[in-house]
């Protein structure tokens, strides 16, 4: 559970309930998303210079940050600039990112104004590299544009990260809950979202629902 100091204690977050499986003792760190310097390494720098070349005074605007960790170069695009950027990065022959292989939805919900998260890999197969762009918007106003027109391949994906995040692909011709029922209230795999659940009672002892346990945190 992130504490005030912004400091977690616990693989789980569990306290003082007795639930062994919580990694008490555990104080992994908390590891915020910020700005890389250059060189980034490898083609990362390439990749950078040539977006920059393409959207010329518009990439300030566009791009908010360039983050490179774990060797994953991350291009934090603002949200309204997110199909002219990945436009580009498709059709531009130095960069030919022809592949999106999905799309990934997040929660961060201590960050605010930039609650969610939707993160997109984007393969480079003329070229052979890889990277990824993340789109941030707040709780309060959960839009982000659709990609479906510049990558078909995200069409499911959207839907699947409007369903579990709540996150509302603009443009999308068909945005639908793909795996809850139509009538389905929330977004389940969001982190504010009740993980439910009934006591089981095992040899003799009673185990209390996972909500009323650990906090996901």
């Amino acid at each position: 559970m992130s504490a005030a100091d912004g400091s977690k204690r616990g693989m789980f977050g569990a306290t003082g309930s007795g639930d062994t499986s919580g990694y008490g003792r555990l104080a992994p760190p908390i590891i915020k998303s910020q700005s890389s310097t250059r060189p980034y390494g490898g083609y990362f720098d390439t990749v950078v210079d040539l977006l920059s070349t393409a959207l010329g005074a518009q990439f300030g605007a566009a791009v908010e940050r360039v983050e490179v960790h774990r060797e994953q170069l991350t291009l934090g695009v603002r949200r309204k600039h997110l199909p002219t950027v990945a436009r580009i990065l498709r059709d531009d022959p130095a960069l030919r990112f022809e592949l999106c292989a999905g799309v990934s939805g997040a929660h961060y919900p201590d960050e605010a104004g930039r609650e969610l998260r939707a993160v997109y890999p984007l393969m480079s197969i003329t070229h052979n590299r890889r990277i990824q762009l993340e789109v941030a918007c707040p709780d309060t106003d959960p839009h982000v544009p659709s990609l479906f027109s510049v990558y078909p391949t995200t069409d499911w994906h959207e839907r699947e990260a409007y369903d579990f995040f709540g996150i509302i692909f603009d443009g999308h011709p068909g945005l639908s809950r793909i795996e809850m029922p139509d009538d389905w209230i929330g977004h389940p795999q969001r982190k504010d979202y009740p993980l439910g659940g009934i006591p089981v009672e095992y040899h003799g002892a009673q185990i209390a629902p996972p909500d009323e346990r650990r906090a996901y945190r």
